[in-house]
């Protein structure tokens, strides 16, 4: 009796007990239906939950009564929240959908045309460290760029030729600001280098083509430049170097940092010791002074300004073809740059951005008895804003302006060519990410010229796919205008806007050091400006030009096979075709090799406390017209390029960098081409010079010391 008893109090007692409880169960799946297993499922601020089983089930209990809230969690998915009413009861929740939660870390990113030479990003190509070590390169921006994809090495100009297309259509910035005049001023032969030095900046973004509608005036490329934030500690660093010297102090806290620097360089004394092939009346020479400075705004802000001045020049005799007779070219060239740039970020997440940029280039040219004064000035005023409305979309939006001075001047003779435009644009940008494999961009940028009265509008496209966790396709399509360069603009404002058409298909496959990177592309050339004879008559200059650049690049980096090696390899092919300038009929212009390869080896020893690099460049030859063959355009080649740099780097103490570095190694003979003499000879024989190199090689040897009170400091921590 007394056990029945107790049997009929744990029955009571039990009924209770589940009478008090609420049942929950339900299922979690994805957005494609797709069942998630491990989702935590929990009611908020209490104990009870469970775990999601393979099929995306869930079932628990709980004593709590009355509203709740149930959580859902698990990584890589956007958490959920859903109200229920517990009343002691079964309880089944309608089936929850968990949405993938959009990150820098797990995204597709848009890699058709684009390449980042920082540490951030999927597509990264190369470090501003790689810049400076790259042994053909010699610290030039450029020329280390010339070592990637889609781009052709040019000897004898030193300028960023991209995809068939000429310099001119690279644009180039600096913190999103737009630099006029980014190469020295140069003559002959003598190739040019960009005038700012690496070390001023983080990284660099690359594009090939089919880049972002923030950026517009450049039929081929944009190359964006990103200075430095706060420096991260006070320093002095010294340069000695066999082409001249510069000392650089950084003064440096938690909320404010400057650089300045002064630079003087002059190859008299090298020229003076190694035979040129160029008859120097004075050696190329220039000084500079640079001042950075970076400052933190409130929580999220960054004011950052930066101004540069120099002065240089240099003389040459040149041989005129078919005569004993030279000529003597003298070039002066003074060049100032400042810019002020401000970002920050608002509660409401607005990303904003304000910047002014002014450029100001000075050339005095003499030639033979003619003097030139040429004048050129920029200024870039713009201001973007950056919404992200959620993970999975954002947009940007911008204004810029732009102020074009431009003027020419026969100083003897007191004659004057000038124009001045005014330039606005308008842009936008929209990143919608389907899903983190998917992401779709689209992009619409408008301008207008005061000068020739125009107004034009492009649309941008770009979508990325990611196949595998490291492998991605990317497809981009656009259209692109530019205004002719100045000197055409200057003999006829009524120049209109060439245009040019991308399309761009690219495979990036990026792990453990190794990245490969496949790219074909097609690019349609309308209203290139043409002429017959000289440019020197405003009715011959017409926008009757046209033309197509096509072809395919291969890049392969590899960091991990081989111990303490770096090492990359590029081809590209570009089959481009166009009717510009003189020519009359689509010719393969001279600075467009339809087949080009670069190979870049750097091995650190670490015993030595160095490294070794060496870089090797290759072209099939560069077309030009011979008038001893036919009377066809660009009926000739030279014999294929070819350069072997090698390099030495050597840190005997952590403060002290010792850096040698040859190029052209063998001592190729590289010509670039032909000047021909206007008139046939006695014989009929068109008699010519080449165009070839300063010299056989260039030798460069520099001592880098840093003073600070970290002693293991050096120039690679800015690197």
């Amino acid at each position: 009796m007394k056990a029945k008893f107790i049997l009929l109090i744990y029955f009571f007692l039990f009924q209770t007990l589940a009478f008090g409880q609420t049942i929950i169960s339900g299922f979690v799946l994805d957005e494609k239906g797709i069942a998630l297993p491990g989702v935590n499922v929990f009611i908020k601020g209490g104990y009870d939950g469970a775990t999601s089983k393979i099929d995306g089930s869930y079932r628990f209990e709980t004593e709590l009564e009355g509203y709740q809230i149930l959580v859902f969690q698990f990584m890589g998915f956007k958490s959920n929240q859903l109200s229920i009413e517990c009343k002691a009861e079964l309880l089944e929740i309608e089936t929850i959908i968990l949405t993938e939660e959009i990150t820098e870390m797990n995204s597709v990113t848009i890699s058709a045309g684009a390449m980042e030479a920082s540490d951030e990003g999927k597509s990264v190509i190369l470090r501003p460290l790689d810049i400076v070590t790259t042994p053909s390169a010699m610290g030039d921006i450029m020329g280390a760029f010339q070592t990637l994809p889609g781009t052709s090495t040019v000897g004898n100009d030193g300028r960023l030729f991209v995809r068939g297309g000429d310099a001119s259509e690279v644009g180039i910035y600096i913190d999103g600001m737009r630099v006029g005049n980014a190469y020295g001023t140069t003559a002959g032969n003598v190739p040019t280098r960009t005038r700012f030095n690496p070390n001023l900046f983080k990284g660099t973004f690359f594009s090939t083509g089919g880049y972002s509608a923030e950026y517009g005036q450049a039929l081929s490329s944009a190359l964006a430049l990103n200075t430095k934030d706060l420096s991260i500690r006070s320093q002095g660093d010294l340069s000695i170097m066999t082409v001249g010297g510069g000392y650089s102090h950084t003064l440096a806290n938690e909320k404010h940092s400057i650089t300045a620097s002064a630079n003087y360089f002059n190859l008299g004394p090298y020229q003076g010791l190694i035979k040129q092939e160029i008859d120097f009346e004075a050696a190329p020479n220039a000084w500079d002074v640079e001042l950075a400075a970076q400052k933190k705004t409130g929580k999220n802000g960054l004011l950052k300004v930066m101004a540069r001045t120099e002065s240089g020049g240099m003389s040459l005799w040149q041989l005129l073809p078919g005569t004993d007779r030279k000529v003597l070219v003298d070039l002066k060239n003074d060049y100032s740059y400042a810019q002020a740039n401000w970002r920050t970020i608002l509660k409401n997440e607005w990303t904003i951005f304000t910047g002014i940029s002014y450029s100001k280039n000075l050339d005095l040219i003499g030639y033979d008895s003619l003097q030139i004064e040429r004048s050129n000035e920029l200024i870039h005023i713009k201001g973007t804003a950056i919404k992200d409305f959620s993970d999975r979309l954002s947009a940007k939006f911008g204004v810029e302006h732009f102020i074009h001075p431009y003027s020419e001047k026969l100083v003897r003779e007191g004659w004057v060519r000038d124009f001045d435009d005014r330039e606005t644009y308008l842009f936008t940008e929209w990143d919608f990410y389907l899903n983190k494999d998917l992401v779709f961009r689209g992009g619409l940028r408008g301008g207008a010229s005061k000068v020739s009265e125009e107004k034009w509008l492009d649309p941008r496209f770009s979508v990325a796919y990611q196949l595998k966790e490291k492998g991605q396709l990317s497809f981009a399509a656009g259209s692109f205008h530019q205004l002719p360069v100045d000197n055409f603009r200057v003999l006829n404002t009524d120049l209109q806007n060439s245009e040019s058409n991308h399309l761009i298909l690219n495979y990036l496959f990026s792990k453990d050091g190794f990245t490969f990177r496949a790219e074909t592309f097609y690019k349609s050339y309308d209203n290139l400006v043409t002429f017959e004879g000289l440019p020197d008559n405003p009715e011959l200059l017409k926008n009757g030009g046209s033309g197509y650049a096509k072809g395919i690049d291969f890049f392969f980096r590899d960091r991990q096979t081989f111990r303490n090696t770096d090492y990359w390899v590029t081809y590209s092919f570009v089959d481009s075709k166009r009717s510009f300038n003189q020519f009359q009929t689509e010719v393969q212009p001279s600075f467009a090799p339809k087949h080009n390869l670069s190979v870049v080896v750097k091995h650190f020893i670490v015993p030595f406390k160095s490294q070794l690099g060496a870089s090797f460049a290759y072209n099939d030859g560069y077309s030009y017209t011979n008038p001893n063959v036919d009377n066809s355009e660009m009926n000739a080649k030279t014999k294929s390029f070819q350069n072997l740099s090698l390099s030495w780097s050597y840190l005997p103490k952590p403060n002290l960098i010792i850096h040698l570095a040859c190029t052209n190694v063998l001592g190729r003979d590289n010509v670039f081409g032909f000047t021909f003499s206007p008139k046939a000879n006695t014989e009929g024989i068109f008699e010519s010079i080449p165009q070839g190199q300063v010299a056989p090689r260039f030798l460069f040897l520099g001592i880098f010391l840093t003073l600070s009170k970290d002693k293991t400091a050096n120039n690679l921590n800015n690197l």
